[in-house]
């Protein structure tokens, strides 16, 4: 029997009281269970306010109260602080863990009564709008176990769930305030703590999903929908590692056009990268690089992971207007840049400047930041570096993993921690 800690130990009844301030914890647990896949489910009740319970947590006020009933009738068994994976070999991919978060509402938009069950598939109808007209959206971010082996550290979550409501605005979808949101990610993580790796190990993907699940057969807006975050531990995202990687410029297939999605993180956008990705990996590149659709000569991004250059010490990204991703690491590398004393610019950046940069590297929430050695553009390849990150590029990596991870004081205000 698969068996899963979401604490030290845990009791038949507890309460769940995420809190709002930057430390929260699982509360009220008495004694280990052993969790049956089959019949477990913790259910959430957000209070109302006039009857939050609000609680001192390390400093800290809790305003929300959650009812979390576990149902479960297996015997106690002490289980393992850490999940019994290789970790130093987990790469980025799928591995199953103990818990999803999920909850629904009608078109009225009102999300309520979120619900932790066991990790697994769910069960929706072949008319569902997600299945049919695509209409979905996800978010990915991480979280990190600090070097004190206690704590894990999230992200911006609230960036998430910021572009979440506003990719649901352009889907005509009702979406999660940025509370649920946020408070569903912390419940998550720490329900699946034992599946955070150890401190430079890799980390915790967390993955939310808004779908329409309920049954539509015309093309409309679906009448039910979805929101369910999912976790599962990764190392790096390419197979390089943090070596750098070889892009391929694609002439021919386009990621987005002008008042298209390509601004949001809706689920179609990444099938239609997937032919030129295939095509691209089959001889050799790590990824493919996007061009504008109209003029097909300036910078869009990567499949998955925006894109910079540097010039003389300048940093250039394409700016975003409406065909690019505003990607969350892509924003926080900015804003490292500019406190480390760089000058950065958002702009349209030509192909012609990509082949004659001094450093070209991408960034996302999967990559983080990841050097390119190499590009190729109609058969012409231009290389980058030694072989290793280029000087600016190493700086920006080193400022920004070490405040996600906690190795350094976050002056941003951006981690949230979780006990």
């Amino acid at each position: 029997m698969e068996r899963a800690t979401i604490s030290p130990s845990l009791s038949q009844n507890y309460l769940l009281c995420p809190s709002r301030a930057f430390t929260t914890r699982l509360h009220s647990f008495s004694s280990t269970r052993n969790l049956s896949p089959s019949s477990s489910s913790i259910k959430l009740q957000h209070s109302s306010s006039s009857s939050v319970l609000s609680s001192v947590i390390n400093g800290g006020i809790s305003t929300t109260r959650c009812n979390a009933v576990l149902s479960n009738s297996s015997s106690s068994t002490e289980v393992s602080e850490l999940a019994d994976i290789d970790w130093d070999n987990i790469g980025f991919g799928l591995k199953p863990t103990d818990y999803m978060y999920v909850m629904k509402c009608n078109l009225d938009g009102e999300f309520s009564n979120g619900e932790l069950q066991r990790f697994g598939n769910i069960e929706v109808s072949p008319s569902a709008g997600v299945l049919n007209y695509g209409q979905g959206l996800f978010e990915g971010m991480k979280a990190y176990r600090k070097q004190d082996d206690k704590n894990i550290l999230l992200f911006r979550p609230e960036e998430n769930a910021n572009r979440m409501r506003n990719g649901a605005e352009r889907m005509c979808m009702p979406a999660p305030t940025i509370e649920q949101f946020v408070e569903a990610v912390k419940i998550t993580v720490l329900a699946n703590k034992r599946w955070v790796p150890p401190p430079g190990k890799g980390s915790l993907y967390v993955r939310p999903l808004l779908m329409g699940t309920g049954a539509v057969l015309g093309l409309a807006p679906a009448p039910e929908y979805t929101f369910l975050v999912y976790v599962s531990p990764v190392g790096n995202y390419f197979k390089e590692g943090v070596a750098p990687i070889n892009l391929i410029v694609e002439n021919d297939f386009h990621r987005a056009t002008p008042g298209g999605t390509g601004g949001v993180k809706t689920i179609g956008n990444y099938a239609a990268v997937l032919k030129a990705q295939s095509i691209a990996k089959a001889k050799g590149y790590s990824d493919v690089l996007y061009l504008d659709c109209v003029y097909k000569r300036y910078l869009e991004e990567v499949s998955s992971c925006n894109i910079f250059i540097v010039k003389d010490n300048v940093i250039s990204t394409p700016e975003i207007k409406g065909t690019i991703l505003p990607g969350i690491t892509r924003k926080s590398i900015i804003d490292v840049a500019r406190t480390q004393g760089l000058k950065v610019e958002e702009r349209n950046v030509t192909v012609d400047e990509l082949l004659e940069a001094d450093e070209v590297f991408c960034t996302g929430t999967a990559v983080v930041v990841s050097p390119v050695g190499s590009i190729t553009y109609k058969g012409k390849r231009v290389s980058y570096g030694e072989g290793t990150f280029g000087t600016v590029s190493k700086q920006l990596y080193t400022v920004l993993t070490s405040l996600q991870m906690g190795l350094t004081e976050d002056n941003m205000n951006w981690t949230v921690q979780l006990s």
